[in-house]
């Protein structure tokens, strides 16, 4: 893939952000998620690929934009695939709380799992622990290897993990392992990634959550050079069958990165909608202005570039708001 379409996709995200910040605090995490998805789909008309969203807002009779399968971009440029949450955390962005982040991964054609909106079991490490985690071992056995590969004791390691009563076993198996421990109430992307980011002071995630946020959060971490094992977990009979039309015949196989993000010509965009550990959020300024931090990855090159960008709000393109 082309070195500009990953800036491209900054503008996608940064719109998104930008439309879905005048949210903050207000109570109304769909109003806030509505917002983003209109931001978005908007921008992507002016980025020049033939997209086709396989991680989206949903199925086609559930999303009016951004659906699984629909098609976006100029339609001229070269064939991807598209993972995008316009707003990861509108609960976080409804209540004013850290981390909610705008997303896009993109991928060659056929380069992205085609996972539909289920529950998936993942662990995640950054680039130290790599080739160190199972997710078929114990959460002790797990936390010792990841201890030994980064020159760690144990008891200085912290997991990451959703604020959720089915994580109860392995809090406690964290716990007992004497492990430190990090609850978050939302955002497991970015909980993600910041096993591999060293300032986050976070080495491992565990736990179950989306398989769409799974499959932006292994793009991430292709990256970044980090791990993520994982397997999806249909609740019913309805989703194994969802899982068999989209190409998924055995739904309980342990999924690695290759399986999550094929080849190694990935790119990944986000920007913080509200402050958190890995962004700042958005902040509208005097003057008609707002200010946006953003970060960019490609797995190709290695190259990752955090953007900080002023924005003039009455000179940006209409998509990044209705006027």
């Amino acid at each position: 893939m082309e070195r500009e379409l990953a800036l491209e996709l900054v503008r996608v995200t940064e719109a998104a952000a930008l439309a879905s910040g005048r949210m903050m605090g207000r109570g109304d995490k769909e109003g806030a998620d509505q917002a983003a998805v209109d931001a978005m789909r908007r921008a992507f008309d002016t980025v020049q690929i033939d997209g086709r969203v396989v991680i989206g807002e949903g199925e086609k009779d559930e999303a009016p934009m951004l659906y699984i399968g629909e098609e976006v971009g100029s339609r001229d440029g070269i064939p991807v695939d598209i993972a995008v949450d316009p707003v990861e955390g509108t609960n976080l962005v409804a209540k004013g709380l850290p981390n909610a982040l705008s997303v896009v991964a993109v991928a060659p054609k056929d380069g992205l799992l085609y996972a539909p909106d289920i529950y998936m079991e993942k662990i995640a490490v950054g680039k130290e622990a790599k080739g160190c985690i199972d997710l078929d071992a114990p959460v002790e056995e797990n936390l010792s290897a990841i201890a030994k590969a980064k020159g760690k004791d144990v008891s200085d390691l912290v997991a990451i993990v959703l604020d959720r009563p089915r994580h109860e076993d392995i809090i406690h198996e964290i716990k007992r392992a004497g492990a430190r421990i990090k609850l978050i109430s939302d955002g497991d992307v970015s909980a993600a990634i910041a096993t591999a980011i060293p300032d986050t002071g976070v080495d491992v995630l565990f736990g179950v959550g989306g398989a769409p946020e799974g499959v932006i959060a292994a793009t991430a971490l292709k990256c970044l050079e980090g791990e993520m094992q994982a397997r999806l977990k249909p609740k019913n009979g309805e989703q194994e069958d969802r899982l068999k039309d989209m190409g998924i015949n055995d739904p309980s196989r342990l999924l690695q990165m290759e399986d999550l993000v094929s080849g190694d010509d990935a790119m990944f965009a986000v920007t913080g909608i509200t402050d958190g550990d890995l962004l700042r959020g958005i902040r509208y300024e005097a003057g008609k202005k707002a200010r946006s931090h953003s970060l960019v990855m490609r797995a190709k090159t290695g190259t990752v570039r955090f953007i900080d960008a002023i924005h003039r709000l009455d000179k940006k393109p209409s998509y990044y708001y209705e006027e």
